[in-house]
């Protein structure tokens, strides 16, 4: 059977309801204008993909900045085909595919020349997590979007996408849902150093949701 499509109810002031949650899309001035800074400000904002068969969202519960001078950042060696989005104003998308094998979805986090960007590493699943599961191939919520490049499966996101503007194009973009109650505070957000890496990996540029059982990597980084 396929799932029923998930359809976004466009509400005053520009908020599109998506599921349970009122979703509004960020704007390139709501966006910092540091790369540390703007990969601290996405905890907590959403990640939408709108496809044929529906509405696709999820919480960003993880991410990591990727700056000038870092040799693990993509733009350590300049500009290249591959990397050319990194180099596109903040909140452009640069899709790169990992070890031939997955997709992973960045944000280009300066201005247009510079140059650096945060990884999505980690969404909470919030609307369409049946056809999530359909494209993991698993009904496992935790593991839907767990991870960069289960993010990219999940959502269907692939070098096609690589370049769009994420605060513009309906496709995919970055929303965020004003806070109620204790929320209002903001989210509490850990800080340790990034995953998987051989260069600089001792540098303090990863972020993640505390307490999210959505966040991937090893519980000692995730305390």
């Amino acid at each position: 059977m396929q799932p029923k499509p998930l359809r976004i109810v466009s509400v005053p002031w520009g908020i599109m309801r998506i599921g349970s949650h009122d979703i509004r899309r960020l704007k390139r001035a709501d966006l910092p204008q540091a790369t540390e800074a703007l990969a601290r400000f996405l905890i907590g904002k959403f990640v939408v993909r709108n496809l044929g068969a529906g509405v696709l969202a999820g919480r960003i519960v993880e991410t990591e900045a990727y700056i000038q001078g870092d040799a693990a950042c993509h733009a350590f060696n300049g500009m290249t085909p591959r990397n050319r989005s990194l180099y596109l104003e903040r909140g452009h998308a640069y899709v790169y595919l990992a070890y031939g094998t997955s997709w992973m979805l960045n944000v280009s986090s300066r201005a247009a020349g510079e140059g650096e960007g945060v990884l999505i590493r980690a969404l909470e699943p919030i609307a369409g997590s049946t056809v999530m599961a359909l494209h993991r191939g698993t009904e496992k919520p935790r593991d839907l979007a767990r991870g960069p490049g289960r993010v990219a499966q999940a959502f269907a996101i692939d070098r096609a996408l690589d370049g769009i503007d994420l605060t513009r194009d309906r496709r995919l973009w970055l929303g965020w849902e004003a806070p109620t109650g204790l929320a209002a505070k903001g989210p509490a957000v850990g800080v340790s150093t990034r995953i998987g890496l051989t260069k600089d990996a001792h540098r303090p540029l990863r972020f993640y949701l505390r307490n999210s059982r959505f966040v991937s990597g090893p519980a000692a980084l995730n305390r």
